[in-house]
């Protein structure tokens, strides 16, 4: 009876140590299974963005599925993003802002809302002028700030350059958008860096003085406007040219059909090109991640899809502007660094106001 007892104890004691260990198994296949889920979900970013594209946002999930870093996108308006970066300060959420134009980066940049990206990556994939020089700010996209023309009423070789819209010949035929625009502002930047300030003040008072109307309305309201007879000429952005003759609305795609493309300056300065573009903010958590995005954005394949949905042109010197943006031609650009446009932008807001550009 007694070694009946010290049996059946033995055999108890014998399933308690097997059941321990499967637990203990169970417990290390659990750990290394979160281990491994912890390794897929990397963390993410928190990105405040003036962009509005569905290529952007194919873009973000492309790089969630390639590193597992989630990106958390807001979206608002550029200037309204960068006061709530200024707001919120050291306390922001924000790891990353995107925004258009480099006066508007720069700004951003001389609000210390920007910090230095030391990364080799950026610094292969983007030429130097469309870089900060200080590493708080790069490129993603270009766009050229060109002349259109009415095909019939205009002869393309009467404009060569942006001079030409402030002769006689056009007085009551241009038309451009107002001066609180960051655009034209940068513009006439560029004119202060290349041809001095007197220079740039009488463009901009030949400008006012051959308006064929008040300034209203965006790039398209221009070209629009050109369409319904109000004017002749108008100054505007490729990629708005490129949106128009392939949107879904008739009336914007017949209205970019009567218009002629130029370059201008091309036989002088060049045609001015800006940027939208990225900086890592100085309240960013996740700085790792961040610069991994930043550095997504800039090669060859993400390029590419932004140049082909969006009719803008690859930063990336690797990688061809779409077939739309290839078929209206080569063209020079500008050869300032484009630091100048947030440096001069006081100024070309104070001559705009001189010569009274409403």
């Amino acid at each position: 009876m007694k070694k009946k007892k010290y049996l059946i104890g033995f055999l108890l004691l014998l399933t308690s140590l097997f059941l321990a260990a499967c637990g203990s198994s169970s417990k290390e296949e659990s750990s290394e299974t979160a281990g491994d889920e912890k390794e897929k979900n990397k963390g993410e970013i928190n990105l405040y963005t003036g962009r509005h594209y569905d290529t952007d946002q194919q873009l973000y999930e492309e790089f969630e599925e390639q590193t597992g870093i989630k990106v958390n996108v807001i979206e608002g308006k550029d200037d309204e993003l960068i006061a709530r970066l200024a707001r919120e300060g050291e306390a922001s959420e924000a790891d990353l802002l995107v925004t258009a134009d480099a006066g508007r980066l720069h700004r951003a940049k001389e609000q210390e809302l920007l910090q230095p990206v030391d990364s080799d990556v950026l610094t292969e994939n983007i030429p130097e002028k469309f870089r900060d020089t200080d590493k708080t700010w790069f490129g993603l996209t270009k766009r050229a700030r060109i002349i259109v023309a009415h095909k019939d009423r205009v002869n393309k070789e009467d404009i060569q350059t942006y001079s030409d819209l402030t002769k006689d010949a056009f007085q009551g035929k241009v038309l451009i958008r107002s001066s609180s625009n960051i655009y034209n502002q940068s513009l006439l930047a560029s004119m202060i860096s290349i041809d001095g300030e007197e220079n740039a003040k009488d463009w901009a008072k030949g400008i006012v003085d051959n308006m064929a109307r008040d300034p209203q309305g965006g790039d398209r309201d221009q070209t629009k406007a050109i369409a319904s007879g109000e004017g002749d000429v108008a100054v505007m952005n490729t990629y708005y040219l490129g949106q128009m003759l392939n949107s879904e609305e008739e009336e914007e795609v017949k209205a970019a059909e009567q218009l002629e493309v130029i370059f201008p300056n091309q036989e002088t300065t060049g045609t001015h090109v800006n940027i939208s573009g990225i900086g890592m903010t100085t309240s960013s958590k996740n700085q790792e991640n961040a610069k991994k995005f930043m550095e997504f954005l800039t090669e060859e394949k993400a390029q590419k899809e932004f140049a082909e949905a969006n009719y803008e042109y690859p930063v990336n010197p690797n990688v061809e502007a779409s077939e739309l943006l290839q078929s209206w031609g080569d063209f020079k650009e500008q050869d300032i660094p484009l630091n100048e446009l947030g440096e001069n932008n006081d100024r070309a807001i104070q001559i705009m106001n001189e010569v009274g550009w409403k």
